[in-house]
């Protein structure tokens, strides 16, 4: 009786640590998705302190356009949105639009046109320096719309343009629709109509659209452009001992600077700008830059005050020479 209690025993014991070897798995498996578990917290929590840390470095900016958007040209990230997807005028940020279409016609460039009333601004009620009567090359109209936003210059380039403005106008959304401006709509060549209106998102594709032309790159990048206007000059002439007046035309010479100040600066490589100002529009820019050796557009929509839009663009530019990582600010569809 005692021998067959020792073997019972003995197997007893001999089993007891084969039962256990599964407990002793399963405790091993549940201490490994243990470390894996704190691992994985652990990078979620890294990967959210490091978009946290893009985020605030983002908000850092304080830019003050009420929309703005800043891309890669090469790739079309986004490096930087706020309110990119809403409608809002854009003043002569128009006028890029403008010679686009005027280009697109392969309308002679050394065609000259004549400044009429038909170009005088009723609308807003803004002067020009470009006197009734005045004949300029479609060229220098071109120049002076972009350069110094000359509003008469972009209504004689639409007034002259087969069909007249409301052909202009109707090439011009065709345009927008062509480069994939979708939340656009045109109204008129000189941006002083508030129903021009366009979101950040396709004003980028725009400024895009129109790097592609070497000529409006070369004059939206120059600081400063001179032209030749006739002017009428009376004078006094001495006759048989008798004062006269006498009408004489006579050729001035003037200068027109680029309306963005960032064209003189030594500090900024730009390939192409436009500026643009009405009430409705609040003070926009849009560029095409490179900085820190990468080619970028801004877009500033809506900016606070003359300066503002300048302000921003200075706080982009340092922005993306001294962050290592470019942050993604989360768009807003709110109104601005």
């Amino acid at each position: 009786m005692k021998k067959p209690l020792l073997f019972l025993t003995l197997i007893a014991f001999l089993a007891g640590p084969i039962l256990n070897v599964p407990e002793t798995q399963a405790a091993s498996r549940k201490k490994s998705q243990s470390v894996k578990s704190k691992k994985a917290n652990s990078e979620s929590q890294a990967k959210s302190r490091t978009i946290s840390t893009r985020t605030s470095q983002c908000d850092e900016l304080d830019l003050r356009a009420s929309a703005a958007l800043v891309v890669d040209q090469k790739s079309g990230a986004a490096l930087y949105a706020k309110n990119t997807d809403v409608p809002t005028s854009i003043a002569s940020i128009t006028k890029l639009m403008t010679a686009m279409v005027t280009l697109d016609a392969g309308l002679s460039l050394d065609e000259e046109i004549v400044i009429s009333g038909e170009d005088v601004d009723r609308l807003k009620g803004t002067g020009s320096r470009l006197p009734l009567g005045s004949r300029l090359t479609r060229e220098q109209l071109i120049h002076l719309a972009l350069i110094a936003s000359e509003n008469r210059a972009a209504s004689a380039l639409g007034r002259s343009y087969p069909g007249g403005q409301t052909a202009f106008v109707a090439a011009m959304n065709h345009k927008a629709q062509e480069i994939g401006m979708n939340d656009s709509h045109f109204v008129d060549g000189t941006g002083l109509h508030s129903g021009n209106r366009a979101t950040a998102a396709d004003l980028a594709k725009m400024v895009d659209a129109a790097y592609h032309y070497p000529l409006i790159r070369e004059i939206t990048s120059t600081g400063t452009y001179d032209v030749s206007l006739p002017r009428t000059r009376v004078v006094h002439v001495r006759k048989n001992g008798r004062m006269y007046k006498v009408s004489r035309t006579v050729r001035r010479h003037m200068a027109f600077n680029n309306t963005n100040i960032l064209t003189r600066s030594e500090d900024w490589e730009i390939g192409l700008s436009k500026t643009g100002y009405i009430n409705e529009a609040g003070h926009c820019l849009v560029m095409q830059t490179e900085i820190a050796d990468q080619k970028v557009i801004i877009i500033l929509l809506d900016s606070v005050g003359k300066w503002g839009r300048i302000g921003d663009a200075e706080r982009i530019r340092k922005w993306l020479e001294h962050d290592s990582q470019v942050a993604t600010h989360p768009s807003s569809d709110t109104s601005t």
